[in-house]
């Protein structure tokens, strides 16, 4: 089990790791750089459950209101350009979601133990 939290900590941590050329690298480093810190936490669990329960939600309605208005996909083409921000607003969505998920399973592991 506590091999769950390190190989989501890593992850999380290298997602935080290339945001440095996102537009805005500061928000999405410690969006990241928080879930990766709390999966760490889990393996000594010295959080309680209820935090990850919290996490969870707040992450979820991040990546719902981060939704874009008209889905385009997650990947840039010739026809699509970074002036697009439905595309980086769908990758934003996505990142959130996923971080919303590692939280929901922290919480149901720690809820389990």
């Amino acid at each position: 089990m506590k091999y769950i939290y390190i190989i989501s900590g890593i992850i999380f941590l290298l997602c935080a790791a290339v945001q440095y050329n996102d537009p805005d690298p500061g928000v999405w480093m410690a969006i990241y750089g928080v879930a990766a810190i709390v999966s760490f936490q889990g393996v000594r669990h010295y959080l309680p459950s209820w935090t990850y329960l919290v996490l969870f939600l707040i992450f979820t309605a991040g990546a719902v209101s981060q939704w874009p208005p008209h889905f385009e996909g997650l990947f840039f083409n010739e026809l699509a350009t970074m002036r697009n921000m439905n595309i980086e607003e769908a990758r934003e969505s996505l990142g959130l979601g996923i971080c919303a998920f590692a939280m929901l399973l922290f919480y149901l592991l720690e809820r389990r133990r």
